[in-house]
């Protein structure tokens, strides 16, 4: 059975379309602004659930639960694709969307571990874990619900509304935590009141199964259903349909891996570099997303109209090409406004230590050497260095071990047995005031406006790339498969590449950018991402005009 004898089963009217894509968009949003809200709160979910001394640990250990949560996003997708295909798009996410406003609410409801101890951290884990069962299931049955709803020649600007919703709960999340700060005080805020964005998800779910009550099935289902059509193992038929093997692999990484990895790196990468490496002060990095990700939302509604003129191939290849040449020159300007006294700096008193063990371990509690410790330090400020690895001594030369040395520019600091030491006590401090006698300064930084403007303008470029990769995807996926099997078919391979390539970025990225001590050095995972997606893009995305799944060669 194809979309357009489905739709003759019962065609929606203007109006019913109108409450399909603002009941859809909307519980996207309120969806997304769950899963997003743990990662605008980072540095306070890190402090409450997570706490070391390490400070580039705990953050990392949030980026932990935060990938969590994408891992488990492929399993939602079968289990409720399945029900998707069996029972129906509609209720389907009527339940996804309950199991995630109630995890989400849970989270702000746990004590910290200081007061339960592991205790904490591993409820955050569970209930991350339900977030990403509910998030697998809610992409899939809102794309195909619109897209079921709309006719070929609107498809992809129907569609785009619910890729933009994606963005908008990013927005919305980081609202509400401004909101929350303005209205709160900020000991208070630290203390309790991050908290409240949590639990105001139950007024978001409340609002969202009010919408989405009113609505009636997809069309599309309907139509399989009376004719006795629907799969009957939905899961096990996505990989035995003819021809659906290639299309899984193109959707996996020629349109998820590519679009998943370009939109975490221009709203999470972003934020995570303004907020760490370049030392912005948080609010005014929450005011720069909030603004940036807001106009960027309009480009999304863009690409998906335009895809309905020129098909969606264009705009999917445009967008990858575009980010491998640009991607790293839009994160050095960026870098080069948000903090130009740290780039100056970095050039006239660039950073090198020499000595023996120079070793560091992100995910380690206290390090094994002295100098993995310097290094932590290093990190842990957001300076840049490079290592110089004294030779192995000979037995010779056993007594005569290499001082382990900080070299700020043209000035030399050798670390003596007190500093080198596990107990040593105030290195960090002593090691900031020898860089900030070079010039670094590790002050908050307020931007001028006229820098802030620029930034702002960059990510917003950001955006556009996303928006060209990501707008009109719905749409595509939707024709790529076949109805019967649609729910399980197109959500599986999206969120593999979604939970995997695109939910581990900011802790792969993270984790490049703590051992190599470069603070652009994570932009090399989504290149290399995206190079690899633009080609099986190339190669697998159907070109030319739009066409519903039974016209497709």
């Amino acid at each position: 059975m194809n979309d357009k004898a489905a739709t003759q089963f019962a065609e929606p009217t203007e109006k019913e379309i109108r409450l399909v894509i603002a009941a859809s968009s909307a519980g996207t949003i309120f969806e997304w602004y769950d899963f997003f809200i743990y990662g605008t709160l980072a540095g306070l979910i890190g402090a409450a659930f997570f706490p070391s001394d390490n400070a580039t640990l705990q953050l990392l250990l949030v980026w932990a639960g935060f990938a969590v949560g994408f891992g488990f996003r492929p399993l939602g997708a079968v289990l409720f694709g399945f029900l998707g295909d069996k029972l129906g798009r509609k209720y389907t996410f009527l339940v996804t969307v309950t199991l995630m406003g109630v995890a989400t609410a849970g989270v702000g409801l746990i004590p910290g571990a200081a007061t339960i101890g592991i205790a904490a951290p591993i409820i955050v884990i569970l209930l991350r874990i339900l977030q990403g069962l509910a998030l697998g299931g809610e992409y899939g049955g809102a794309a195909i619900y619109v897209a079921e709803h709309a006719p070929v020649e609107k498809r992809g600007y129907y569609t785009s509304y619910i890729q933009a919703s994606v963005a908008g709960g990013f927005v919305l999340s980081i609202a509400v935590v401004l909101a929350c700060r303005f209205l709160i005080p900020a000991e208070s805020f630290i203390s309790w009141g991050w908290r409240i964005p949590f639990l105001l998800s139950l007024i978001l779910l409340g609002i969202s199964l009010w919408m989405r009550l009113k609505l009636s099935e997809s069309p599309v289902f309907q139509a399989m259903k009376a004719a006795g059509e629907t799969a009957k193992n939905p899961f096990t038929e996505s990989f035995t349909y003819p021809g659906n093997k290639k299309r899984i692999f193109v959707a996996l990484f020629g349109i998820t891996g590519i679009l998943t990895t370009i939109w975490y790196t221009a709203f999470f990468s972003g934020m995570s570099f303004l907020r760490g490496p370049m030392r912005v002060e948080e609010g005014l990095v929450e005011i720069i997303l909030l603004i940036a990700g807001s106009l960027s939302l309009g480009l999304y509604l863009l690409v998906g109209k335009w895809s309905d003129r020129v098909g969606r191939k264009r705009p999917i290849v445009i967008g990858a090409a575009l980010s491998l040449l640009i991607l790293f020159p839009v994160f050095w300007g960026i870098g080069a406004l948000a903090n130009p006294g740290l780039r100056a700096s970095a050039q006239n008193a660039p950073v090198l230590v020499s000595g023996d063990g120079c070793a560091y371990s992100p995910f380690a509690e206290t390090q094994a050497t002295a100098c993995g410790r310097l290094l932590q330090d290093l990190t842990s400020l957001g300076v840049s260095y490079t290592v110089d690895q004294a030779a192995e001594p000979t037995d010779i030369l056993a007594s005569m071990q290499p001082e382990l040395t900080l070299f700020v520019g043209q000035s030399s600091h050798i670390l003596g047995t007190e500093l080198t030491s596990e107990e040593g006590t105030g290195r960090r401090d002593i090691v900031q005031g020898w860089l900030e006698e070079a010039g670094y300064d590790f002050a908050r930084q307020s931007p001028p406006l006229l820098n802030i403007a620029g930034i702002i303008a960059l990510l917003v470029v950001l955006g556009g790339l996303s928006a060209l990769t990501y707008g009109s995807v719905a749409a595509l996926l939707a024709e790529m498969f076949p109805p019967r099997i649609r729910y399980s078919s197109m959500s599986i391979p999206y969120h593999i590449g979604a939970g995997y390539l695109g939910g581990f970025l900011p802790l792969i990225a993270g984790y490049i950018v703590a051992t190599t001590g470069n603070a652009y050095a994570g932009l090399w995972y989504t290149w290399a991402v995206v190079a690899f997606g633009l080609l099986v893009a190339w190669w697998g995305i159907p070109g030319g005009l739009p066409k519903d799944f039974d016209d497709n060669v």
